[in-house]
This record gives structure tokens, sequence and C-alpha cells, in this order.
């Protein structure tokens, strides 16, 4: 009986930490974007969006938390397999040849990276809301050679900030986030509760679902229709903690939306009401092993694009240094 009401007891925790997600109309969602904006606060010709608010400060900050300097990748290995959720996968010619008396190989790359496959960055021309992007830059200056404004090129300089690594199911008790969880700003404050990290300016934010492991357990699902994540809901409270980069080992957006007609509304109101680049399909099991073993939830966290002009984002290896 003692064990029975355990058990009841632990349901209900887990249930009031992360509750069903509200419903969202369209004309709510319209109202959202607008309220979050930060087109022209950092000038009417900004491109860089929420990388303004990683300062020298910041990075300072950030590059003092290195203590033992042990490095962990947080990106997949690019996948060359096709499947359900690879419908794009890299393509990788090597090529032998003569060269001033060697003998040389090289490489042909080949990669369409949005999705649910790769690691990678999304840029700021990658969304578009209502015929605009970030800061009202127009659709039209989207041209099959590139974007004309808010090219990743303009992350020339790199992400060098502090990390904040939100394992959400190590701080639920549990191996990974049922498909279709959906994280709101109330759960990553009990986060911070317990743990005693904040989230603040400059930060990038990591949150762990447990995607792979879920994957290891169970094998795939339809990840389109169901996938954890962070409630649309949250681009409020990220625009009131400035935080300057999201990312997930899914997509970030909790899947369905429970915003009408919608299917990764977050990705929507960040790109294009925040100016805030996102990290797609990380693996941060590996990371989060590593923070659990040394009782840190924040590093410095180190990633740069491609300097690809006018490109919607790159193909990302974003590296943890503890």
């Amino acid at each position: 009986m003692m064990l029975r009401n355990f058990v009841i007891m632990l349901v209900l925790v887990t249930s009031q930490t992360i509750a069903s997600p509200e419903k969202v109309s369209r004309a709510e969602y319209d109202r959202w974007i607008t309220e979050i904006s930060n087109w022209g606060r950092w000038g009417k010709d900004d491109e860089l969006g929420t990388l303004n608010l990683i300062t020298e400060k910041q990075v300072k900050a950030a590059v003092a938390l290195v203590q033992d300097g042990s490095r962990v990748s947080m990106a997949l290995d690019l996948n060359k397999v096709p499947g359900p959720l690879n419908g794009n996968p890299l393509m990788h010619h090597l090529d032998q040849s003569k060269f001033g008396g060697h003998d040389v190989a090289g490489d042909e790359y080949s990669i369409s990276y949005h999705g649910f496959a790769h690691s990678h960055i999304d840029g700021l021309p990658h969304f578009i809301h209502k015929g605009k992007m970030y800061n009202g830059f127009t659709k039209a200056g989207l041209k099959e050679t590139g974007a004309e404004r808010l090219g990743i090129q303009n992350a020339k300089d790199g992400i060098i900030t502090r990390g904040v690594l939100v394992d959400m199911p190590r701080f639920l008790g549990i191996d990974y986030l049922e498909p279709g969880t959906a994280i709101t700003a109330k759960d990553l404050e009990a986060w911070e509760k317990k743990t005693g990290v904040t989230v603040r300016a400059g930060d990038v934010l990591l949150l762990r679902t447990g995607r792979w492991e879920r994957i290891r357990q169970k094998g795939q699902w339809d990840f389109i229709a169901q996938a954890a994540g962070m409630h649309a809901s949250v681009a409020k409270w990220l625009k009131a903690r400035n935080v300057a980069v999201i990312g997930c080992d899914r997509v970030s957006d909790a899947m369905p939306s429970g915003v009408e007609g919608l299917a990764n509304p977050l990705h929507e109101l960040v790109l294009v009401g925040l100016g805030m680049p996102i990290l797609d399909n990380l693996d941060l099991d590996p990371v989060a092993k590593v923070a659990a073993a040394k009782g840190r939830n924040t590093f410095l966290f180190m990633g740069a694009p491609l300097r690809v002009p006018g490109g919607t984002g790159s193909p990302l290896n974003p590296i943890a240094i503890f």
C-alpha cells in the first residue's frame, strides 16, 4: 500500500511540473510576436539580433568558467543514411588524385541540413512572418543565391558565451521526456530553483529532452507528429531573460505545438521576433553525463557557423568546455 501511494505521489509531482500546454489562437500568437519584438532595438540595420547580447564582459565571464579544460562536442555525426527523418542525407564523395608528385585525397560534400537529422544552426532568414524577417527585412531579399540581409555570415565571430544545460529528464528523475511534452516557463523556473542556476543575459540555453535515449530504448517514432520541447509561450520568458541562443536535442518546439495551424511557432517567434538563432538536433547526452559527474550545469560554450554569405544557417559542431 505504501509503495502504491508513493507511485501515485510521484506521478502527481511530475504532472504538476510538466502541465498540459495552453491552446493558443493565431490571433493571440500574432500579438505575441509583436509584444516580444526586438526590431529596432540595436538599430534599424541590425543583422545580429540577440547575438548583440553576448558582450565582451559575458565572454570573459564565460571563459572564467573553465576549470579543467575538458571538452565535449554537442553535435551528431552528419548523417549519410536516408531515413524517415533524413530525407536529405549528407552526400560525400571522396576523390583520389595526383598532385605535385603526391598521392592525395579530397572530398566533395553536399547537404541540405535543415530538418530533423543534422546538427545545425538556424540563421535569422530561415523563418518569415507575414512576409517579413527579423528587423523588418522583407522576404523579397531572399534570392536563389542567398539572403541579401541577415545571412549566417553575420555570426562569423562565433558564439562564445556561457552555456546552460537544462537536463529536464534528470530534473524529473526519468530517462527521457515522452513525445509531445511541452516545457513552459514555469518548468524552467522550477529547474532554476532546484539547481540554483539562473538563466541570464547572453546565455545559450540548451534543453535536453532525452531524444536519443528514448530512441536507444524504444526505437524511432513519428517525430514530426509528436516531439517534446518548449511551448511557444516560452518566447516571452526568453525575451525577459535576454537569452542569446536556444538549442535542443530536438528542434526546441514541442509538437504538436498547441498553436493554431503552426508546427513550429517557437521557431518563428524567436527567429523573426527576437532575432535569436536556434541550434537544432544536438547530441546533449555526452555533455549531460559530464555535467552530472562534475555537478555543473554551466560551462563555456563555443560554436561558429560556416561563413556562407546569405546562408539561412549552417551545420555546426558546438563545444562545451568545463
